[in-house]
Order: structure tokens, then C-alpha cells, then sequence
């Protein structure tokens, strides 16, 4: 299958001014995502960063985002709150080559700190004497009141929209299958809209989406690769093949012999 390309593409590579590293053995410039890095090309519509827990990804997207405007906790480049002083100075020593068509609208949704940005929303309609309320361009029904996975949808079907530039970070933290699907399918309207997304993500389902560029963090740096090849999904794959096999592997003792639980039956 083939996605139909609308969006231009309006991040099209971010480079690493190296330059300005003062020492590749410091956090974050030491992550495998970023000690090799030089210039990073996006897809115009998806681009999919994946890797091990601690590679990288996360602090790579986060930073690329905070270089784009948006603010370092998520949200849209309106949003200037913050809780916590958790984020790299990585965006500092990014540079973005953009198209010289700018996007209309845009959002950096972190799993881990979306719970911050729901509060912001709240707090501002507290305040704001405008209308109508900012909670309505997130579906009328406060976040808070959702679950998380039922809120991150509200959020993709109602805060984004056409010709936008959205930042995702493991946005199928919340998301069960089913939902994950339907965030696909609502990307893949958003795409067809004219928008570009940059994602870190572990789901295979997401990263299937037609078309789009995985770059995948191994030990030297990020490097492009077909969805097939990705570790997440042969693995996901290996075990839906064959469970009973693979945790015959995983979970035998020291001596060869698959453990039993402490209230199995002997």
C-alpha cells in the first residue's frame, strides 16, 4: 500500500552542529542517537525513530521539537509551562533545514508528561476570560475525566488537524492495539491533510505505517531500515508464531528446565 503524500514536509532534515559540543562522553551528547549524528533527513510525512530503552530516541525527538518551538513538557508552541527541568540542551546545538512552507498548526505530545499538559489546559480556561474555552479544541470533555489512552485519542481527533507539524513521543504508551489502529488510521487522515509526523515509538503497528522512514539507534548511530528488519517487529512476530516455544526459552531455570510458579501443581 501506498500512502498518498500531501504534506510537504516543513522540518525536511535536522543537523547536529557539532561544533558547538563541548564533549560527545557528557549526557545527552554521549547516547548512541546523538554521538554520531550529523544530518538526520525526515520523510515529508512519517518518520519513525526507534531503538532500545536508553538509546536515545526520546531525547532526540524531544530536542528537535523544543528547536521547532514547542515547549519542552509538550503541548503546542503556545504552551510556556513547566514543572520540572528535566529536558537536554540538546535542541541548543540543532539546526533545522525547513521548507519554506510553514505549518498552520502543531503539537509535541509526550506520553510521560501529557498529565501536565491536560492541567495547563484546565488551569487556562481558570483564567482565560476568552471563548470559547481551550478545553473544547480537545473534544469539550476535560482530559482529566478520560482515561489516558481515551484522552491521547481525543487529542488526535480533535486538537490536531491539517497541514500541522506533530511530535510524538511513544504515543502508544496509553493506547491498547485496538487503539492503536485507530491512531494509524488518524495519522493516515492527517497526512493525506497536508501533515508530518516524527515519532519514537516501540509498536510495530504504528511503525507499519505505509511509506515512512524508520531510522532505528544501533551502536553507531541512527541508519534507515525496512520495517521487516526492525527488531520489534521480528520479535512481536517470533513469539505470535510460536508462544509456547518462546517461553519454554525465556522462562527456563538455570539448569535448562522451564520454571514453574510457586503454585503450580507438581
Amino acid at each position: 500500500m501506498n500512502a498518498p503524500l500531501a504534506s510537504p514536509g516543513f522540518i525536511r532534515s535536522v543537523t547536529l552542529l557539532r561544533e558547538r559540543v563541548t564533549s560527545f562522553d557528557a549526557y545527552p551528547f554521549s547516547l548512541p542517537a546523538v554521538r554520531n549524528l550529523e544530518t538526520l533527513p525526515l520523510h515529508p510525512a512519517v518518520t519513525f525513530i526507534v531503538g532500545e530503552n536508553g538509546s536515545g530516541k526520546s531525547t532526540l525527538v524531544e530536542a528537535v521539537a523544543v528547536a521547532a518551538g514547542f515547549n519542552t513538557e509538550g503541548g503546542s508552541r503556545n504552551f510556556s509551562f513547566a514543572t520540572r527541568a528535566s529536558h537536554s540542551e540538546l535542541h541548543r546545538c540543532l539546526r533545522l533545514t525547513r521548507n519554506h512552507v510553514r505549518p498552520r498548526t502543531g503539537f509535541f505530545l509526550r506520553a510521560e508528561s501529557f498529565f501536565n499538559v491536560a492541567t495547563e489546559i484546565e488551569r487556562l480556561d481558570r483564567i482565560a476570560c476568552s471563548q470559547p474555552p481551550l478545553g473544547d479544541s480537545y473534544g469539550g470533555r476535560p482530559l482529566h475525566e478520560q482515561s489516558h489512552g481515551e484522552s491521547f485519542i481525543a487529542l488526535l481527533k480533535n486538537r490536531f488537524g491539517p497541514h500541522g507539524l506533530y511530535f510524538l513521543d511513544e504515543p502508544e504508551a496509553a493506547l491498547s492495539p485496538s487503539r492503536q489502529m485507530a491512531a494509524l488510521v488518524r495519522i493516515h487522515d492527517l497526512v493525506r491533510a497536508g501533515s508530518q509526523f516524527v515519532i519514537a515509538t516501540h509498536s510495530p503497528i504504528l511503525m507499519a505505517y505505509p511509506d515512512a522512514t524508520i531510522l532505528a539507534v544501533g551502536a553507531h548511530g541512527l541508519a534507515p531500515v525496512r520495517y521487516e528488519e526492525t527488531e520489534h517487529h521480528t520479535l512481536t512476530r517470533r513469539f505470535l508464531n510460536n508462544p509456547d516455544g518462546m517461553l519454554r526459552e525465556l522462562l527456563k531455570d538455570d539448569q535448562g528446565e522451564p520454571s514453574r510458579g510457586k503454585g503450580a501443581a507438581g
